[in-house]
């Protein structure tokens, strides 16, 4: 999975870089598909702001998390993220099981029909 980084009033530091690589290698491994992520740390009025973007399975799914710290900004947009994509791949196991027309079988409605209830 690639991981593009970009600051905004941030500078992106190896050291950053490796966590936020620790930090999605465990959505990398349960979610194969994803091909690519897209992170933006930015720094406004003293908060740290982390948004992250990303295609999974024909869906755009986005986090974001925000602290006063960068790394727990991070952990928190990481952890959004994943609870998104879990919830993606849950909708999608969902639509995968027919769902039945009838609840109940034809021959109990024959049965309803032909007694006298009066």
């Amino acid at each position: 999975m690639k991981i593009n980084i970009s600051g905004h009033h941030v500078d992106v530091t190896d050291s950053v870089r490796e966590d936020v690589n620790n930090k999605f290698a465990k959505i990398a491994t349960h979610f194969p598909s994803l091909v690519a992520l897209d992170i933006i740390i930015s720094k406004e009025h003293g908060e740290y702001q982390v948004e992250i973007r990303t295609n999974y399975e024909g869906a755009r799914v986005a986090a974001s998390g925000s602290d006063e710290v960068m790394y727990p900004a991070i952990a928190a947009a990481a952890k959004k993220l994943d609870a998104a994509l879990k919830h993606r791949k849950g909708l999608l196991k969902a639509d995968l099981h027919e769902k039945p027309s009838c609840t109940t079988p034809a021959i109990a409605h024959e049965i309803i029909q032909e007694m006298d209830l009066r």
